[in-house]
């Protein structure tokens, strides 16, 4: 078999084929019908999206194509920040800043009745929660949080702690780590790119829209194994020791590795179970092949 080039070395075809666009989407589709058109834009089989938006929402919207879309698990706990207004349904007290603060914490959210996951009370961390601005009975809002957290829940219960009640008001969504709004591409851009590589060949514009899907990966732990390895690797083989050039250790938060040949490009996902310096033995235990 062929292993994948490295990312900087990847014609047109094989970017599109195991690519990242950081999308901004737009107000009005779902994240569903935003990927089914990116995936037909750039006549991939599959195109996936990183993390469900509203149909409202607007922001940061990674979508994976091709096989990258094998590799979607990695924004399941991913870190979001948003931007939203709050809408008091009275004028906000002076303390506004301080009742905020209090939900900057662990938090106690039951999904609402038309989300697609099984409604149960559940904890999700508000890692930073800022008030940006502040304009009559509205207060713009900045969220940092764990993955899977309501921001129009939290914004009920913040009205609720100030005693005016409050709803969301426009809601946008600035990072899925390790994506943010310093490089959001929009539909045009994309579609814009793609014209300009088929009809005049000019690639620069679409290998700015278009990222190496190891980009999405940066945030794990690296395991780099020997090109035999990964030739193993794609015949559903776990990664053993003698096949381990270098590992580092994952975090608690995310178990998660990633593995890569020598040239940086990716071969798997999988969890360290063993010692990569050990002479024999199992390492890396697959949980998604890439290649």
């Amino acid at each position: 078999m062929t292993l994948r080039p490295a990312p900087d070395e990847r014609s047109i075809p094989d970017l599109l084929a195991f690519g990242v666009v950081n999308l901004d989407k737009p107000p009005g589709p779902s994240a569903h019908q935003v990927a089914a058109w990116v995936r037909d834009l750039t006549d991939q089989e599959r195109a996936a999206h990183a993390g469900t938006l509203d149909p409202k929402v607007t922001g940061c919207l990674p979508l994976l194509l091709g096989d990258a879309t094998r590799m979607a698990q990695v924004f399941d706990d991913s870190r979001k920040e948003y931007v939203a207004v709050l809408e008091c349904h009275g004028s906000p007290p002076a303390d506004l800043d301080s009742v905020v603060a209090e939900f900057e914490a662990p938090i106690y959210q039951k999904p609402p009745r038309k989300s697609a996951v099984k409604r149960r009370l559940r904890v999700r961390e508000i890692h930073a929660l800022d008030v940006l601005e502040v304009d009559g009975r509205q207060a713009l809002l900045r969220v940092r949080c764990e993955s899977g957290t309501y921001i129009r829940k939290l914004c009920h219960d913040i009205g609720l702690a100030l005693g005016t009640g409050a709803h969301m008001g426009h809601l946008r969504r600035t990072a899925t780590d390790p994506f943010d709004d310093t490089t959001l591409a929009t539909l045009e851009d994309l579609a814009d790119a793609l014209t300009w590589y088929r009809e005049d060949g000019d690639e620069a514009p679409l290998r700015d829209v278009v990222q190496p899907a190891e980009r999405a990966l940066v945030d794990l732990a690296r395991v780099t194994i020997a090109p035999s390895a990964a030739e193993s690797v794609a015949d559903g083989a776990p990664v053993y020791a003698p096949g381990v050039i270098d590992a580092d250790q994952p975090d608690a938060e995310r178990p998660l590795v990633a593995c890569y040949t020598p040239n940086d490009a990716a071969v798997c996902l999988g969890r360290l179970v063993g010692d990569p310096d050990a002479d024999s033995g199992v390492v890396v235990e697959l949980e998604r092949v890439l290649v």
